[in-house]
């Protein structure tokens, strides 16, 4: 399920970066004139471990299929140069005979999306990391906007819909993301017995609890599901 206030800050976000692009390659302000908007995709790194059943996204590609990368003593812009940080993000993620700015620019618009999420609602930011729809934020705040780092952490312990087994699942206490009308969960223990489940029709966020008895948590309509307190 995609987020509301996602779709108006990929529009607000994209705008910005036309404007800006050619002038600055970061908060460090080294230029790296002729960088082309890139558009963020692809699953996030350190997101929760991946659901079960319908919300798996499959098989990953294998990294013998991945496109040779450009080393990194020739990770150089056609104008300016790149900060130590900027570089160290761009390490084994530029294909071969592709611009190095424009993967930066990826990376730089993942930041501006996160920056842009906290101001609006910080939890609906920490759910779109988790869910994926900001994509690739572990690498790109840790290089390149590491005010955001805590956004990532809380998002690595939330669980995105799907379906969650065994070593998956942290006791604690949660609480959901702007859940649709139709969210819906369920906690099972041992032999499938049912420990705790509801549902939501008018769209209010509720808690709930993961025992240390759980074997699955399945979670529908309810876009994301945040650690409270201390959660591990």
């Amino acid at each position: 399920m995609r987020h509301p206030f996602l779709a108006g800050a990929v529009v607000i976000i994209t705008t910005a970066t036309l404007a800006a692009c050619g002038s600055s390659s970061g908060g460090a302000g080294e230029k790296t004139a002729g960088a082309p908007a890139a558009a963020s995709a692809g699953p996030v790194a350190g997101a929760p471990a991946e659901p079960d059943g319908s919300a798996s996204k499959g098989p990953r590609a294998s990294r013998s299929s991945e496109p040779p990368k450009t080393p990194t003593d020739e990770l150089t812009p056609a104008t300016g140069t790149f900060t130590k940080k900027q570089k160290e993000y761009l390490v084994d993620r530029v294909p071969k005979g592709m611009d190095p700015a424009a993967v930066l620019q990826t990376g730089q618009e993942t930041c501006d999306r996160l920056t842009y999420l906290v101001k609006v609602d910080r939890d609906t930011a920490v759910g779109a990391v988790a869910t994926g729809e900001i994509a690739d934020a572990g690498p790109a705040v840790g290089h390149l906007c590491p005010r955001h780092e805590e956004v990532v952490e809380r998002a690595s312990r939330a669980y995105a819909d799907g379906m969650y087994k065994g070593a998956q699942l942290r006791p604690g206490r949660y609480r959901d993301v702007t859940p649709t009308k139709n969210c819906s969960w369920e906690i099972t223990g041992a032999n499938g017995k049912n420990l705790a489940s509801g549902s939501s029709d008018d769209g209010k966020r509720t808690g709930i609890t993961i025992p240390k008895a759980a074997r699955t948590f399945t979670s529908t309509g309810c876009y994301a599901w945040l650690p409270e307190g201390d959660n591990g």
